[in-house]
């Protein structure tokens, strides 16, 4: 089938989408619990707008990075699995094509019929029908290091600019009140965009985030505040 006549399947966008949200979510909350943190311990408006900025470059640096190990690692299995079924086919090339029939039968093709389609496909290209049907490796769902890495770093970023900037114009006096109320309403506008995008309820996505969004900076601010207080 010509690429241009593929039909677009959520599915694909599985990998984007999780390293994105999850670095966009958690942008907005540990920069959001950092602020509201170190204002309850009555620091500075500087000395908040400090930690913020720290903040939002400490954990853009850790999100790529760790996106980028935990990703590569599951690359570096795929690639292993798809050495050995190589070495595989090349060693039982019959006995592989009985695995692939076999593959086919348990999903409810007729014995004949199984023959048929695993001797076309082993024909057309052995490696990937088996990493496909045996391992469950395809290209939609691949491992991709760098595009995980890029996307947790930079919707981190996007997301920590939030709560970084009302920190910036938010008057001292009224400082937690604001980042904690405008970090929820991004919270929550952004629960709902992910679940729009990948096609599950947007209030449910909504209300999900906003409420562990809450909790935590909820429990950083009271922390903040025992520690001010102690000081």
């Amino acid at each position: 089938m010509p690429a241009s006549n593929k039909e677009p399947h959520r599915t694909g966008r599985i990998g984007w989408l999780r390293a994105a949200v999850l670095g966009a979510n958690d942008g907005i909350l540990s920069t959001a619990s950092l602020v509201l943190g170190v204002a309850a311990a009555h620091a500075t408006h500087s000395n908040v707008l400090v930690a913020a900025v720290a903040g939002l470059v400490a954990g853009a640096m850790s999100m790529a990075a760790g996106e980028y190990v935990s990703v590569h690692s599951q690359a570096d299995t795929e690639q292993a699995e798809l050495e050995r079924k190589r070495a595989e086919l090349k060693a039982d090339d019959q006995g592989e094509h009985k695995e692939l029939m076999a593959i086919y039968v348990a999903r409810g093709l007729n014995p004949s019929l199984a023959k048929q389609v695993a001797d076309q496909l082993m024909v057309h290209d052995a490696l990937g029908a088996h990493a496909r049907d045996e391992l469950g490796i395809s290209e939609t769902l691949r491992a991709r290091p760098i595009q995980a890495a890029l996307a947790s770093a930079g919707s981190f970023a996007v997301g920590a600019a939030m709560p970084l900037l009302v920190t910036a114009i938010a008057p001292e006096a009224s400082l937690i009140p604001l980042v904690s109320g405008a970090s929820l309403v991004f919270l929550a506008l952004l629960g709902g965009l992910a679940a729009r995008t990948g096609g599950a309820a947007v209030t449910m996505g909504a209300m999900r985030v906003t409420f562990w969004g809450a909790l935590a900076m909820a429990v950083t601010a009271g922390i903040g505040t025992l520690f001010g207080t102690v000081v």
